[in-house]
């Protein structure tokens, strides 16, 4: 297997693994409604503990699913929305056989 497709590989699968978890899956239709998101709305949203928001947030972010921009104290979430669309490429091909 090319190092490329080991690369997406890896992306497919951990992507697919991030958006199996309901709570992180209320996380990201919450950015999708809002455009970005802070911790402490997830922690609102989620009514998980901030450091159990924190390791979802890590997880969805080590996915490549979202992107984190700081501002002061605040780290804002937002979607990786061209790595959506390469997942949704890639679950595609499974309805087209």
């Amino acid at each position: 297997m090319t190092n490329s497709r080991q690369n997406d590989a890896v992306f497919f699968e951990k992507a697919m693994a991030a958006v199996a978890d309901p709570y992180r899956m209320s996380i990201i239709r919450e950015i999708q409604s809002k455009g970005s998101i802070r911790c402490c709305d997830i922690v609102t949203l989620t009514g998980l503990s901030q450091p159990t928001c924190s390791h979802h947030i890590r997880l969805l972010s080590e996915s490549e699913l979202i992107d984190c921009r700081k501002e002061g104290r605040n780290n804002f979430f937002t979607l990786n929305k061209g790595n959506f669309r390469k997942l949704g490429n890639y679950l595609e091909q499974f309805s087209n056989g």
